[in-house]
């Protein structure tokens, strides 16, 4: 139901788009912006579709149906199993996945495999809402003006083709300011988990063990954190300049750097870091 929704309202916000927005881009605007607006426009909007597609289709990643092949840190409570460093067994969908289960709008877990996907379709979605907002402010103020001389008498002789077009417009903005504004908290939350090479279930455990630590007067070092830059390079799949284009800024069905259940260094971190635990 979620999934069908967000492709419903995505959809309408395409098409609203295409209808009311883009004939007038073309008619009124400069062919210097003309052809901003179609490069980036399209290469957001591609962008969106193929990392919703690849979240809500890619296995978040199970572990090994032979347990003894299973290398654990820890006893899972549901299962009773060894459980794999960095992961929370959802008892949804029956996988161990290092970041919140089952998101409704993925009707799908959030894992090891496509937690790259996921990520990237938040941002690529906020950075469409806010161009959409932004490109469509004055349009939005001009509809929204139209709309409340609806109501007045003598009523303004508007067409049912104009009444359409402004609630349009309207319904647009509104819509895509809305989702800037929470899925770009969302983004933003993520992003700052990345950062620091943590996981959302991961920030809990490290702050308490942190604050343990810190009274015994040691130093916490978190063993998957590799630096801000690096952080980012591991999570991007990274591993030489031109993946900046060709895994980052262009879709890219790239694997994730290990397999979820061991956790070496990836080759694009040159300097390993210092141990989980220092005096």
């Amino acid at each position: 139901v979620f999934v069908v929704l967000v492709i419903a309202l995505t959809s309408s916000v395409v098409a609203i788009v295409y209808i009311c927005l883009l004939p007038l881009i073309l008619q009124t605007y400069p062919p210097a912006w003309i052809c901003w607006h179609l490069a980036y426009g399209h290469w957001n909007l591609l962008m969106i579709v193929f990392h919703y597609y690849m979240a809500i289709t890619t296995s978040p990643g199970y572990p090994p149906q032979a347990k003894d092949d299973l290398t654990g840190v820890s006893i899972c409570r549901k299962c009773i199993a060894p459980k794999p460093a960095r992961t929370h067994h959802c008892s949804i969908c029956n996988s161990y996945t290092p970041l919140t289960p089952e998101a409704a709008w993925l009707n799908n877990c959030v894992g090891h495999f496509n937690h790259r996907y996921f990520f990237s379709f938040c941002l690529f979605m906020t950075m469409g809402c806010i161009y959409c907002s932004v490109s469509g402010w004055d349009m939005f103020r001009d509809a929204y003006a139209a709309i409340e001389t609806y109501y007045q008498t003598p009523p303004p002789t508007f067409s049912f083709r104009q009444r359409a077009f402004h609630k349009s417009i309207v319904y647009l903005w509104v819509l895509c300011s809305s989702v800037a504004l929470a899925l770009g908290a969302l983004t933003l939350w993520h992003a700052a988990l990345i950062t620091r090479g943590e996981t959302s279930i991961e920030r809990h455990i490290n702050k308490k063990e942190r604050q343990r630590l810190q009274k015994k007067g040691k130093v916490f070092r978190n063993p998957y954190s590799y630096g801000i830059w690096n952080n980012w390079k591991v999570f991007l799949g990274v591993d030489v300049p031109r993946h900046w284009l060709t895994r980052v800024l262009l879709p890219s069905p790239h694997l994730p750097h290990g397999t979820g259940l061991s956790w070496d260094v990836p080759p694009c971190v040159r300097e390993q870091r210092a141990p989980l635990l220092a005096i």
